[in-house]
């Protein structure tokens, strides 16, 4: 069955047959490469020797540009990944920056509020916070510290969120007074991510 060959196929076919014809046209065979050699005063004995580091340093060259394209696909790499490393860090600072406290009290377990506490009934504390502009689908890392009237962080709350599901989101940390803890104005302070976003004080008696 003969193939039948359209006018362009064919003009590709005549242009590839003339590349051909000139690359062969242009190669010397051994003999003739031994010619030219004697001409120029060189041994012709070393012809195979020279055509092995020829090939030898053709590879080489072959390598070097392969190792070259490697390295700069993996530097390529690299820099893509530090960029996204860095837009993602940036993108969840600025969502974390843009979180305030809309509201904070103290309460006991009732829910009451309050700002004076008897130690001799050893409480238990909750710093009730609401937070303005959570982002919605992320879990925060909150610390709280419970500062007696001397100034010393007597407890440290540090604990993580659940997945956030409104952008307005209740959080709290707890402390129970000792029936010891010293007398006077202490305070809690709630922190994001090593931020302060509120503090509170009450009284302890």
């Amino acid at each position: 069955m003969n193939q039948r060959l359209s006018q362009e196929q064919l003009n590709q076919i005549i242009a590839e047959v003339q590349g051909l014809q000139l690359r062969q046209e242009a190669e010397l065979d051994q003999q003739q490469v031994r010619d030219i050699l004697q001409d120029l005063n060189l041994p012709p004995e070393l012809l195979d020797e020279a055509l092995i580091q020829v090939r030898r340093k053709q590879a080489l060259q072959v390598q070097e540009r392969r190792n070259k394209l490697i390295g700069f696909g993996v530097a390529t790499i690299v820099i893509l990944g530090i960029g996204l490393t860095i837009f993602f860090s940036q993108q969840k600072t600025s969502l974390l920056a843009n979180i305030t406290a809309q509201q904070d009290r103290i309460t006991l377990a009732d829910n009451a509020n309050l700002n004076t506490i008897s130690r001799q009934s050893q409480p238990e504390l909750f710093y009730r916070v609401t937070l303005k502009d959570a982002p919605i689908g992320k879990k925060l890392s909150l610390s709280c510290n419970w500062v007696d009237s001397n100034g010393q962080v007597v407890k440290q709350n540090n604990y993580q969120t659940r997945e956030v599901k409104t952008s307005i989101w209740e959080t709290q940390c707890r402390y129970t007074i000792n029936p010891n803890a010293s007398l006077g104005n202490w305070k809690v302070e709630m922190f994001l991510d090593g931020r302060k976003i509120s503090d509170e004080s009450f009284v302890v008696k």
